[in-house]
């Protein structure tokens, strides 16, 4: 058995070394046009995964094969930070995930606690002038970003202790966080221990009790099996934040301009898709955690507490000079705005 097990697990290693090789042997031009390297750390039926290769079929189609589209999911390539760092050398040309400080800090806007409290108000957001001008401001950091979606819907909290019914009982909670700022402060916020993570080690440090709990959107508990490791879920729609479509802009800038047009508006095209896809899915996702976890809803009044507690992550940001409260203003009113 043991033998059988080292030989699986050789085979598993030398199947990822080649996947690795042939992604950097590959070029980015061909005798026939563009090669366009894509890769995140969802698996393939994932939404955001499926809206790609929507993404895929629709601009090789578009652009008569003159831009191929390469695949690569489930972090074959590398985590999240690993696939930003990637696509900032060059080596890839497309991501998506949570990294998009690296692209343009002002994308953290979106992810302040509470800033919107549901789909519609997320939707104008990310599709505002304001966001256009998140977007092209991702230029000066050598990336191209033809547009943003909502990444994956609002975030809930798993855990292993105990319901989470007020900021209280976060306290000594050591919850995985993304790592990004905005995240850690509002969980230090909320009164837990915050720990930074990659997702795809999420369900392990879950497992083996180095974590207490997480937060993610429903979709992502459900495709990475948090739920197989947890006992409670906390919905509160607390935040949800930016899925910009980030793309290495020196790569970009080899189109001639009529292939530019057609990235853009089938990139446009893609993040539509993964946002509506996600926003009919997620009571799907949470219906299907409740046959394994013990769902809380916070909602009324009883968010106030919640929403008390991370006032101070507001402030943390605006001191820092990373917004102003006239910015973050700004946004609230272009939610709101009725269409």
């Amino acid at each position: 058995m043991i033998i059988k097990n080292n030989i699986c697990l050789q085979i598993a290693h030398l199947t990822l070394f080649c996947l690795v090789l042939q992604f950097f042997n590959s070029c980015t031009t061909s005798d026939k046009g563009y090669v366009f390297k894509y890769s995140n750390e969802q698996p393939e039926t994932a939404i955001r995964s499926q809206s790609m290769l929507f993404f895929k079929e629709r601009l090789e189609k578009e652009s008569d094969g003159k831009i191929k589209v390469d695949l690569f999911f489930s972090g074959v390539l590398g985590n999240e930070r690993e696939l930003m760092d990637l696509v900032s050398t060059g080596a890839l040309q497309g991501t998506r995930g949570g990294f998009f400080n690296d692209v343009n800090p002002k994308f953290n806007l979106l992810t302040l606690p509470f800033l919107v409290s549901n789909w519609d108000e997320a939707s104008n957001l990310v599709n505002s002038s304001l966001m256009k001008t998140i977007n092209a401001g991702s230029r000066t950091n050598g990336f191209h970003v033809p547009a943003t979606g909502i990444s994956q819907g609002f975030r809930a909290h798993t855990n292993n202790k105990k319901p989470i019914l007020t900021p209280r009982d976060f306290k000594g909670l050591k919850m995985r966080v993304p790592m990004q700022e905005v995240f850690i402060q509002t969980a230090r916020a909320f009164g837990a221990n915050p720990q930074e993570l990659a997702a795809i080690d999420i369900y392990q440090a879950l497992q083996t009790g180095v974590i207490d709990g997480q937060d993610n959107p429903p979709s992502n508990i459900w495709d990475f099996k948090m739920y197989e490791v947890s006992k409670y879920l906390t919905v509160t729609n607390y935040a949800t934040g930016p899925d910009p479509f980030i793309v290495n802009l020196k790569w970009y800038n080899t189109l001639p301009p009529e292939l530019k047009i057609i990235f853009d508006r089938v990139a446009k095209e893609a993040i539509a898709k993964s946002d509506q896809m996600n926003r009919e899915k997620e009571s799907e996702y949470l219906d299907m955690l409740s046959k394994h976890l013990k769902i809380n809803y916070i909602s009324g009044k009883d968010l106030i507490p919640f929403q008390d507690a991370v006032k101070p992550v507001y402030n943390y940001f605006i001191n820092k000079g990373m917004f102003t409260m006239a910015e973050i203003k700004e946004a609230q009113k272009i939610a709101k705005q009725k269409n």
